[in-house]
C-alpha cells in the first residue's frame, strides 16, 4: 500500500524526490505521514481538501479489501 501512496503523491508534486512517507503499522491499523515540500502541500491537499479526500478514499478502499484501516496525515516541510 505504501508504494501505491508513493506513486499517487509523486505524480502530483513538482518535487517528487522530496516526498517522504512514514508508515506505522499496529495490528490491522496503518497510519501514514506524508511529507512533501511546502511548495507542493497545496497540490496534495487541493481546493477545500478535495485532493486529500480523494487520496484517502483510494487508500481506504485498498485497506478495506485487505481488512485493514488506514489514516493519512499530510505535512509540508520548509526545509525541503
Amino acid at each position: 500500500m505504501k508504494e501505491t501512496l508513493q506513486i499517487l503523491i509523486e505524480n502530483l508534486v513538482d518535487e517528487p524526490s522530496l516526498v517522504k512517507i512514514t508508515e506505522n503499522i499496529k495490528d490491522n491499523q496503518i497510519s501514514y505521514e506524508v511529507n512533501v515540500s511546502e511548495k507542493d502541500i497545496g497540490k496534495v491537499i487541493g481546493r477545500e481538501g478535495k485532493m486529500a479526500k480523494s487520496i484517502r478514499t483510494i487508500m481506504k478502499s485498498i485497506a478495506t479489501k485487505n481488512k485493514q484501516k488506514v489514516t493519512i496525515e499530510f505535512t509540508g516541510n520548509r526545509g525541503n
